[in-house]
């Protein structure tokens, strides 16, 4: 199977590379290319493509010929870079290829997740205080997703908790909504997130779904299984 990881030099993205390579795929890495750096613990083990990950002729090059793509959707700047990825994945992906993207609870795809007021303090003045810096844009994350969930590709959007380092624990345990007690510890080892990441490439009954992730030993999903 030969995949790409799309934003491949951060944590999650290197975590993302060495599941991959664990399983016998063959990766090709997108990254900036004063990121190219960071990868270099995978040399002679990975093809990387260096350029923004909103660049679609980078893009286009790099998933030619990929079976599945994982997309680190990043809401870096005010300039569309999150929408502007998703759409040149979309776009340019092989027919039938699985495309597994990453992105935080804050995203809904129904309207049906229900947030902590902690969450939504968070995203609302976070999310307004990095657009004014200038640095983030959520909305442009929201954006992306709502183009996703529109697309008839086989995607799937990983929407994670919070994230914390750590040994792996397992595979996370999954919700369609947050808001389910199974997700309450809001918590999950980001090599693990990785790891669901790169589960999905292979699991059909994730298509056209959002799962909501928590780790499998927090606190709600140990209660949730004794349950």
């Amino acid at each position: 199977m030969r995949i790409c990881v799309v934003g491949a030099s951060g944590k999650l993205g290197k975590y993302m590379v060495q599941h991959a390579l664990d399983r016998g795929y063959e990766v090709v890495a997108v990254c900036r290319e004063q990121s190219v750096g960071k990868l270099a613990e995978f040399e002679g083990r990975i093809k990387i493509v260096p350029g923004a990950t909103d660049d679609r002729e980078v893009i286009k090059r790099a998933i030619a010929g990929c079976d599945g793509v994982l997309v680190v959707l990043v809401p870096r700047g005010v300039h569309g870079y999150s929408s502007g990825t998703a759409q040149a994945v979309l776009d340019y992906a092989e027919p039938g290829a699985r495309l597994v993207f990453s992105c935080g609870w804050h995203i809904t795809r129904d309207g049906r997740d229900v947030y902590s007021w902690r969450l939504k303090a968070l995203v609302n003045v976070a999310g307004r205080l990095a657009r004014l810096a200038r640095v983030a844009d959520l909305d442009d994350q929201v954006e992306a997703c709502q183009r996703i969930f529109a697309s008839d590709t086989r995607w799937t959007v990983v929407r994670g908790s919070d994230l914390e380092e750590g040994d792996s624990q397992g595979l996370p345990v999954w919700s369609r909504h947050v808001g389910d007690p199974v997700l309450e510890s809001n918590i999950t080892r980001r090599v693990d997130f990785a790891l669901f990441m790169v589960e999905a490439l292979e699991n059909d009954d994730l298509v056209h779904e959002a799962p909501a992730i928590v780790g499998c030993q927090s606190p709600s999903a140990l209660a949730h299984a004794a349950a």
